[in-house]
């Protein structure tokens, strides 16, 4: 069974097998694939497959499960992270990538592995971001001539190219099988500072890769969000689109001051979706540089905060929408636009839907660009931080309902019981709250959803057969200040969203807002309303905390977390999101008919499902960093070992491994030794480590505080 273990989680992957929206079948009948990122190029997360269904769906047992085996390397001074990939299916064979970038090959039906490749890298020390080292899929290209199988990876500043029998570098692509994607970039770009988490999208016979970048990296010239594509046989560069528009090109109107010129971000993080009928190419655009401030950046700055519809064979963009105007919170695009099909008055219409953190929903004509649903302009607080022009109105669409709750009153504090209410209420009064879209301030500004969502990078999963859209959402809020730049747009290393010392957190645990602190949607979106909402997954440190012995509490909490679900014929919604269990829900009623539990170890990855040697699978990635982060496979009365406890990494020195077991699942332990911060500040930022996840005893917790305190704690003044 499932060892707990507190600070390891590990990732179950869930296996769909399905292309273009309809499952694909391979030579072998029985078989069934899951050939791309959330199952076809479009987004669906949907399968056809019904072998495991409503009716049998109790007796899903555990069948494999593979482990990455990876490891802190403290010679390069990295950690891998969490486990949140979601392999593909193909041919009978599976392929995933690691936190580390590994591209592994795995037989489906029973998880033995065939082979493994190691772009290594962890080289070039660790990422210098919030998630560290992750990696969420990869691709696939068949050469058309000999009908050869190909596996892409975008690992770091690197797309490479693999032979998929034999997890070789291809010789023939860029050098050696690796292309370097910091060629041709608008200004040198440090290879540490820029990084890919999402699989890149093939068409045809390009490979088109976004990239991502640190928030937290904020100078001037940080490195740039351009797409590009290269061609699938020789790594040529074929096109590039530049997500912040130079000179004369449309759009660079919209950065003021010449700001399009220095400003960089403004990345395709996400995963991204194709047309592949009509050759349209769709991004989720994220936030420019930076998240939290623009008075350098004056204007709407397009394509920001963007979906944008491109020719894919070209480049060249066909139509856009800013779904934020001139970025303050951190509300990227987060998700692959999902390409869907909406009947409305008697007519099918091809749409294109991008779910928002912000807890939108806009959908558009897939060809026009089009809205469906109205998009009003609503007016919105304006900046009182010095040298901030945020724009007065910000886009909303009209007619369609919000998949989670939006902004901060007091009457959202925390009524689990009297007393937390009491002083939750006295800390919301310390901050500034109000509506959506109320911008950071000096004073620390709450806002609701948070820089997890509403919804995130797992996206949603479409029913093609009723229309109904399922999103698991946070409803988790975020503390924000201004990141105020010098005139050359740099920022101190250490700033106000790094030294604050309040915190969202009551006793380290309790969030000030009420639960759920996660739902599961299903949107209708042929009838344009919410088919049911549902509390999702569980928060045991919350439950457990000793101020909440005697208080009744509901039978979910909500888990927060990023991944996603998917939908099949069976009947069955397959979801993890950041629970720390595996569920199957009713798509009707949102019922949990099936539950399987993780112990410690958190689910990281949206889950896919196959079909191999007649046998359903549902596959889901749980757990990290390190030892124990898994692949779980289910299949229909099936039983195999379970997870063993991570190992630790234990350095020397009292209070050192916590720190070390903690603070390396996301970044690298420079970030810890370059603050110098008082007893106050540190617990703040323990208390948002908890947040996204960490698992701390109320002793682990004040031994890591007093550490940090100890050995990092705040210069004395004078």
């Amino acid at each position: 069974m499932i060892a707990k273990w507190r600070w390891r989680a590990s990732v179950g992957l869930l296996i769909l097998a399905m292309a273009g929206g309809v499952v694909c079948a391979s030579t072998d009948s029985d078989n069934v694939d899951w050939p791309a990122y959330g199952g076809a190029q479009g987004a669906p997360n949907y399968s056809t497959l019904r072998d495991i269904n409503t009716g049998n769906v109790t007796q899903l047992r555990l069948a494999w499960q593979w482990q990455t085996g990876e490891t802190p390397l403290k010679e390069f001074g990295t950690s891998p992270g969490m486990f949140q990939t979601t392999p593909i299916v193909i041919d009978g064979v599976m392929y995933l990538s690691t936190p580390y970038n590994r591209v592994v090959a795995l037989d489906p039906a029973t998880g033995r592995q065939l082979w493994s490749y190691d772009p290594r890298p962890y080289v070039d020390g660790q990422p210098p971001n919030g998630t560290g080292f992750v990696h969420r899929g990869v691709a696939a290209w068949r050469d058309p001539a000999s009908r050869a199988l190909h596996i892409v990876i975008a690992s770091r500043y690197r797309l490479i190219k693999l032979d998929a029998r034999s997890g070789k570098p291809v010789a023939g692509f860029g050098h050696e099988g690796v292309v370097n994607l910091l060629e041709g970039l608008q200004w040198p770009v440090n290879p540490r500072h820029f990084t890919n988490t999402s699989p890149p999208l093939v068409y045809r016979n390009l490979i088109i890769v976004g990239n991502g970048v640190a928030d937290r990296l904020i100078y001037r010239r940080d490195p740039p969000g351009d797409v590009r594509a290269y061609d699938a046989r020789t790594g040529r560069r074929v096109w590039s689109f530049h997500t912040v528009p130079r000179a004369r090109e449309f759009g660079a109107d919209t950065w003021r001051n010449q700001s399009n010129k220095f400003t960089g971000h403004t990345n395709v993080w996400a995963p991204m979706s194709i047309d592949a009928r009509r050759g349209l190419l769709y991004l989720p655009v994220g936030t420019p540089s930076n998240d939290f401030y623009g008075g350098n950046r004056p204007g709407a700055n397009l394509f920001a905060d963007s979906i944008v519809c491109l020719d894919a064979n070209t480049g060249r963009r066909r139509w856009h929408r800013q779904l934020v105007h001139h970025g303050l919170w951190d509300y990227d695009s987060p998700a692959a636009p999902a390409l869907v099909q909406i009947r409305r008055s008697g007519r099918t219409i091809d749409a294109v839907v991008q779910l928002t953190k912000q807890g939108f929903v806009f959908a558009f004509d897939r060809v026009t660009g089009e809205p469906l649903w109205p998009i009003e302009e609503r007016a919105v607080p304006p900046s009182d931080v010095p040298g901030e022009q945020a724009s007065p109105t910000q886009p909303a669409p009209a007619g369609l309902p919000v998949l989670a709750p939006q902004g901060v009153t007091l009457e959202d504090a925390t009524d689990l019981t009297p007393e937390l209410h009491a002083e939750a209420v006295a800390v919301l009064k310390r901050l500034r709250i109000g509506g959506l879209f109320t911008p950071p301030s000096t004073q620390g500004t709450l806002i609701r959803p948070g820089l997890l969502g509403g919804a995130d990078w797992g996206g949603g999963a479409f029913d093609p057969d009723t229309g109904i859209l399922y999103v698991k959402v946070n409803n988790d809020p975020a503390l924000v200040y201004p990141d105020i730049t010098d005139a050359q747009g740099n920022v101190p290393d250490v700033g106000p969203n790094d030294t604050g010392d309040e915190t969202v957190f009551l006793h380290h645990r309790i969030p000030l807002l009420k639960p759920p602190y996660a739902f599961l949607d299903a949107l209708d979106l042929n009838a344009a309303r919410m088919h049911w909402q549902v509390p999702f997954g569980d928060n045991e440190a919350v439950r457990n905390h000793p101020a909440l012995k005697d208080a009744k509490l509901p039978a979910a909490l909500g888990a927060v977390g990023t991944a996603g679900a998917i939908v099949t014929r069976g009947g069955l919604v397959f979801v993890g999101g950041g629970d720390a269990a595996f569920h199957a829900l009713d798509k009707r009623s949102g019922a949990d008919l099936w539950r399987y539990s993780t112990g410690g170890a958190k689910t990281n990855g949206t889950p896919m499902t196959y079909r191999s040697g007649g046998r359903q699978f549902v596959v889901i990635a749980v757990g990290g960093p390190g030892p124990g982060a898994a692949l779980l496979a289910f299949a229909l009365g099936a039983q195999a070992q379970g997870i063993g406890p991570a190992a630790a990494a234990l350095p020397e020195g009292h209070g050192v491994t916590l720190v070390e077991r903690a603070c390396s699942q996301c970044h690298s332990l420079d970030t810890v030794t370059g603050k110098r911060l008082n007893r106050k500040q540190w617990e703040a930022q323990i208390d948002a480590m908890i947040a996204k996840g960490a698992r701390l005893s109320d002793e682990q917790y004040e031994e890591i505080a007093a550490y940090l305190a100890a050995h990092f704690g705040a210069a004395p003044e004078g």
